[in-house]
């Protein structure tokens, strides 16, 4: 984040089943500013779901796509954006979140995410399915694949295994407000 200036974007990472899209919904009512899901914005200039993408283009063709959206979005003021959970794979998604806003990085625990995944209807029907028999172990994989790329990126780390999204949104707040504290 460019501590320079006060914070125009907020950034959420994480894992699939972290809570980026609902948390962040909270902070954008909170401070009035625009809720971007990035994956809803791919879908929508795509005008197929994640999963058709994937099954269609493979996953270099959405990485693409995803990284376009995000270069659109970052320059928009005032906005919370959650990313897609592998927004971090490419070092230009990574690059270009430091330099336009805070990353706020949402964890939990993989048996957490694995439990969200499963009751969330979005997930089954429109994101890629996870491809090994035992879905929790992928998740434990691709969790561990990505922490050091999420690392890379935050500036505030925030673990949602315990927290209601509205303390995760109050957190990601009360760290705003300490940083514009901080820059006056």
């Amino acid at each position: 984040m460019n501590r320079n200036r006060a914070v125009e974007r907020v950034f959420l990472i994480g894992a699939r089943g972290s809570g980026k899209t609902t948390a962040g919904r909270f902070v954008a009512e909170r401070l009035g500013w625009q809720m971007i899901d990035a994956d809803e914005e791919i879908e929508r200039r795509a005008g197929r779901s994640i999963r058709e993408i994937f099954d269609q283009e493979g996953e270099s063709g959405f990485r693409q796509r995803e990284t376009e959206v995000l270069r659109k979005i970052a320059s928009i003021p005032n906005c919370v954006i959650a990313t897609g959970g592998g927004a971090v794979i490419r070092p230009e998604n990574r690059d270009l979140m430091r330099r336009s806003g805070l990353v706020v990085w949402l964890t939990a625990d993989p048996e957490i995410l694995w439990q969200r995944m499963q009751s969330d209807p979005r997930s089954s029907h429109q994101r890629p399915a996870l491809t090994a028999l035992d879905g929790l172990n992928e998740m434990r994989t691709i969790v561990a694949q990505r922490r050091e790329w999420y690392a890379q990126c935050a500036d505030l780390t925030i673990d949602t295994s315990g927290r209601s999204p509205q303390d995760v949104a109050q957190m990601i707040l009360d760290f705003l407000a300490r940083t514009a504290d901080e820059l006056r």
